[in-house]
């Protein structure tokens, strides 16, 4: 008996097998989406936003000069006064009665040398004519001298006792702001120290002390030289006040010193700023927000701090070219401004710098740019 096999399963299976043989279609994905700002060169104020304290220009101790009784003050606590204006009168008397005294010894000097100025010079006209000694010329001479010394003392000690009468009267050594009186009426005062009776404070212009990091400084030093950065008429920089309440302070002020050495504990360098106080309105003491302007670079970047990447060698952004690829570009970012980095070499105007989505792109590939936008800060009345 013959069996016949059938061909349709060989050829199913056959075709089967083709099949498999064909590659499925393959599947592109398209590029990322990454966040952009386009680059735009313009000018960027130098700035730090810093703390610091008001202290007077110049601050003087008005003290008693001569011992004392203290009669009565004469100035207003807490109000202005003018250089040589009178603040306080001690007895004078005591101090009146020494100089009459010395007064009365110049007059008993005076005539005691012109007693002896008349003896030595009735002692040279007999000297020459061989009438007397020598020595007893001598003896006249000496007189003499010595009693002109006396009245050269004895006017010393008049000086002396009329300018001891004059410090009865204590005067302001300064114009300023004079404080409180530290001594009052009916107290012996001068008596072995010089007593501080109050302290005059010149306000106007005033200073304000701040310290900043030696690290900071050295970058803006940086950027300075390296940022093409102008600054005033004056090539000095700018100390601008916020008050206690967050009002900006009316009166601008220059920096005007800055320390040789570094603080070794803190690490900082201390400036100090001088600023017009026309209407006393800053105090000796108060803390202020400050905000010092080194200067203006003239042609800057201003880059999300989110944008910009640090590596070891170098500090760079990502960008998107025109053809669509993303590029690393180094750049020089040492200052910053608010929220941004002042990029000031590195970049051209147009460059799109990717700020959102840089851990999904890598230089070499494509990305897809679409304009960035900041994060909307929370709303204080939103509800938790």
């Amino acid at each position: 008996m013959r069996f016949r096999l059938s061909t349709a399963p060989v050829l199913t299976f056959a075709l089967a097998a083709a099949g498999c043989g064909k590659a499925p279609p393959q599947m592109h994905m398209p590029p990322p989406e990454v966040g952009v700002v386009v680059a735009k060169a313009q000018a960027v104020p130098l700035t730090r936003d810093l703390v610091g304290r008001l202290y007077p220009t110049r601050s003087a101790d008005v003290r008693a000069r001569v011992a004392g009784v203290l009669e009565k003050r004469v100035y207003t606590e807490g109000s202005d006064v003018g250089q040589g204006q009178l603040l306080f009168q001690i007895d004078p008397a005591p101090l009146k009665a020494a100089l009459d005294a010395q007064s009365a010894n110049l007059a008993a000097a005076k005539a005691t040398y012109t007693n002896n100025h008349v003896a030595a010079e009735r002692a040279r006209s007999i000297a020459d004519k061989g009438l007397m000694s020598r020595t007893d010329l001598d003896n006249a001479l000496a007189a003499e001298r010595t009693a002109a010394a006396a009245v050269q003392q004895a006017q010393a000690n008049v000086e002396t006792a009329r300018i001891n009468l004059g410090y009865a009267n204590v005067t302001a050594p300064i114009a300023g702001r004079a404080g409180q009186q530290q001594v009052t009426e009916g107290a012996l005062v001068g008596q072995g120290d010089a007593t501080l009776l109050t302290t005059v404070e010149q306000i106007d212009p005033i200073y304000v002390y701040f310290s900043q990091a030696v690290g900071e400084l050295d970058a803006l030093r940086r950027a300075q030289t390296g940022g093409h950065v102008a600054l005033d008429a004056a090539n000095k920089a700018k100390v601008d006040i916020v008050l206690p309440d967050g009002t900006a302070y009316a009166h601008p002020g220059t920096l005007d010193f800055s320390d040789t050495a570094v603080n070794a504990a803190t690490g900082s360098v201390e400036l100090r700023g001088v600023l017009p106080n026309p209407e006393h309105q800053l105090l000796p003491g108060m803390y202020v927000k400050l905000r010092l302007t080194l200067g203006q670079i003239t042609q800057a970047y201003l880059v999300p701090q989110a944008a910009l990447q640090r590596d070891p060698a170098e500090s760079y952004v990502l960008v998107v070219g025109a053809d669509g690829k993303v590029a690393k570009k180094p750049v020089a970012a040492d200052a910053q401004q608010g929220g941004d980095f002042v990029v000031t070499a590195g970049l051209d105007d147009g460059d799109k710098v990717i700020v959102s989505g840089v851990q999904h792109v890598r230089p070499g590939a494509p990305a897809k740019a679409v304009p960035w936008k900041p994060l909307a800060a929370p709303s204080p009345s939103a509800k938790h």
